[in-house]
């Protein structure tokens, strides 16, 4: 079941693509599982919270608007999160926030850090294939050591020619990596699950965009998708693996 407030446009899916072309693929929830870890957090926060007058939805709402502000001051990441709990717990409960709860707390967060990589499928045989042909740049944002880290867990480092993490995914930052990589607009092309971060400014840049859906896509991320500016195209694909149609 979808559960995206956006549509997409219509596009053809009769492309296929020469060799050479550069491909920005996303990273979490585009190669490997990440939201559903995070929800599963959040879902446990909720429970220890247990709060008396709020329902589990207004406690998620809240906590979705905490996350906002500790985005801007904080960036993204696991750090970033753990702070968004503590002050989460810290404004709806009535009780002191003591050395233990704190430590249950972060214990919420550490526990998505303990997660395997998990790779979503076809990603291993469709990356390999790829980069055979084409060339590759891993751009994601975070925290760069937390990324760069499950990049390299995750085995896939050796089909990537570079790697970006970016404090924000916006249409002057793609801009940007677009001139440091030396990247024939024409021939570049965003892949990745989020409107928001990876689609739409990748478009407003004036690059191609692959949409991926993953059903469970940060509810921050979330956003109705552009239509692409005149010479551009938009795909969505069903699955990863698609790709090799059009690369």
């Amino acid at each position: 079941m979808r559960l995206y407030n956006y549509v997409v446009p219509t596009q053809s899916t009769n492309l296929r693509l020469p060799a050479g072309q550069t491909l920005l693929f996303d990273a979490d929830d585009t190669l490997w599982e990440n939201n559903i870890y995070f929800e599963s957090a959040i879902s446990s926060f909720i429970s220890y919270l247990d709060h008396r007058t709020h329902t589990p939805e207004e406690v998620r709402d809240h906590l979705n608007h905490v996350e906002r502000a500790t985005i801007k001051t904080h960036g993204y990441g696991l750090k970033s999160f753990r702070q968004s709990l503590i002050a989460c717990f810290e404004q709806l409960t009535d009780k002191p926030v003591t050395a233990e709860k704190h430590k249950r707390i972060v214990s919420f967060a550490q526990a998505i850090a303990d997660h395997e990589i998990e790779l979503l499928p076809g990603v291993s045989a469709t990356i390999a294939d790829i980069a055979t042909r084409h060339r590759c740049i891993l751009v994601t944002k975070g925290d760069d050591v937390e990324q760069r880290d499950k990049l390299r867990r995750s085995g896939l480092a050796p089909h990537f020619a570079a790697v970006e993490v970016l404090h924000e995914k916006d249409d002057k930052a793609y801009r940007g990596l677009a001139h440091n990589h030396e990247c024939d607009l024409d021939r570049t092309w965003m892949i990745g699950n989020s409107p928001k971060s990876d689609i739409n400014p990748a478009l407003g840049a004036g690059l191609h965009a692959i949409f991926i859906p993953h059903g469970f896509t940060w509810v921050l991320e979330h956003e109705v998708v552009n239509q692409p500016p005149r010479g551009r195209h938009l795909l969505e694909l069903a699955k990863f693996a698609d790709l090799t149609i059009h690369f």
